[in-house]
């Protein structure tokens, strides 16, 4: 039995298809499959991400970046509110970890 489209889960066997990019994941400490392409072309921390990123941490950024996005109430179109996300990116995954908003109160799990 399967849960959803496949892609990802072979991580979990720690398999990683032939021909996938590798990278040593800083989140998870050990190699993994990388991503397909890099972020942010041109800029230096896509390349980095790129090189150090698995896809399975990327996915979990994206899930921050959402949270980030709503309780900042970033604007994206703005350069400061870029500038600030990619801050918080390299924090999260090179730093301390990306702070959480002061007033942000974490989703109530269902029991």
């Amino acid at each position: 039995m399967s849960c959803g489209g496949g892609s990802g889960f072979d991580q979990m066997n720690n398999t990683i298809p032939p021909g996938a990019h590798k990278v040593f994941c800083v989140k998870f400490q050990r190699e993994m499959e990388g991503l397909e392409e890099v972020p942010f072309e041109g800029h230096p921390l896509g390349q980095k991400i790129y090189e150090n990123v698995s896809r399975e941490a990327w996915k979990m950024w994206v899930e921050r970046m959402k949270m980030i996005m709503n309780e900042y109430r970033l604007n994206l179109g703005t350069s400061e509110a870029q500038e600030f996300l990619l801050q918080q990116m390299d924090s999260y995954f090179f730093g301390e970890g990306a702070a959480l908003p002061p007033d942000y109160v974490p989703p109530r799990t269902k029991a």
